[in-house]
């Protein structure tokens, strides 16, 4: 039988918990008409930490699960969603992350109903990094609701960082036409809060993205309507899309490699430069050569007839 440390005294920690069950706090009787849910979600909150302390995450996580339904009783909403998010802190010790997220994304529906969205948020942003290796679609799903809590609550600059995380894995999934529409929303964001040089760097994430769905038409619609942007116009952003569109259109793969591999596009966020730097032209890339002007014959030597060149005899003199 595991000893606990410390505050407990020794307790062993089967006691201890059997110390926090509901006979013991939430019994009624003749002079006691109410159960005690504050002080039975108070025994197991202590449970939990003592078996937590002791790397007992299942039973850790049973006693969290057990403090959020007391708290719940008690119309405790706060503290009832945090007994669940430490509920699915416990799962991830167990890498239950699926089961882990599933907690947490209640906590944060009870976070938003308790009017704290900020901590719900919060608690959102905190289940995505937990499952973005895992799950990447739920990560995406689980940043873009986030950026939406913080939308809704105005705070812009928290919303476009979280909305920038789901496009980032939207691209390295290949999500290309809903990573386009990410990236939109992000650059009317940063239009909206007037950080408009960041604009300028989306602008050159939509066109690849854009180029990868061998969309050429929306691409070129980005740059142009970006040129409503203060100061975008003449700027080495635009005038690097602009080499970069004529070059694909022209299926001139050397001259899109040489912006691709420009410093611009090199030191944009990893998933952009990969884009940058595995970016083909259509129809192979082979570059158009001009046709090589005529030499000129040497001195006392007449130039050799060309194939396409007639001959006004071949049919005889008649």
């Amino acid at each position: 039988m595991l000893v606990l440390p410390g505050a407990l005294g020794g307790f062993p920690a089967q006691l201890y918990f059997k110390i926090s069950s509901f006979s013991h706090v939430l019994k009624t009787g003749f002079l006691k008409w109410k159960p005690d849910y504050d002080s039975a979600a108070s025994e197991y909150g202590k449970a939990a930490v003592a078996f937590k302390n002791a790397k007992q995450f299942e039973q850790a996580k049973d006693a969290c699960l057990r403090e959020a339904v007391a708290h719940e009783n008690n119309r405790a909403l706060f503290h009832a969603a945090k007994a669940y998010e430490q509920a699915g802190m416990m799962l991830k010790e167990m890498q239950k992350l699926p089961e882990a997220v599933q907690l947490i994304e209640k906590a944060s529906m009870m976070y938003l109903e308790n009017g704290t969205p900020d901590t719900a948020a919060m608690a959102l942003e905190r289940a995505g990094k937990l499952i973005e290796n895992v799950d990447p679609e739920k990560a995406v799903q689980l940043y873009q609701q986030t950026a939406n809590v913080f939308e809704n609550e105005e705070r812009l600059r928290q919303a476009v960082e979280l909305l920038g995380k789901a496009s980032r894995l939207l691209v390295r999934g290949r999500r290309f036409d809903e990573a386009a529409l990410s990236i939109q929303k992000e650059k009317n964001i940063y239009k909206e809060i007037e950080n408009y040089p960041t604009c300028y760097k989306k602008t050159i994430a939509q066109v690849l993205v854009h180029l990868h769905r061998n969309d050429y038409v929306a691409a070129e619609r980005c740059v142009r309507e970006s040129y409503s942007i203060p100061g975008f116009n003449g700027s080495e952003d635009c005038t690097a899309l602009e080499q970069l569109l004529e070059g694909y259109d022209q299926q001139d793969q050397d001259q899109v490699a040489e912006v691709c591999n420009s410093p611009l596009f090199k030191y944009m966020d990893n998933d952009y430069a990969k884009l940058g730097l595995s970016l083909l032209v259509p129809g192979g890339g082979v570059k158009k050569k001009a046709a090589a002007p005529p030499q000129a014959a040497p001195e006392g030597h007449a130039a050799p007839a060309t194939e396409d060149e007639e001959d006004e005899y071949a049919g005889g003199l008649c």
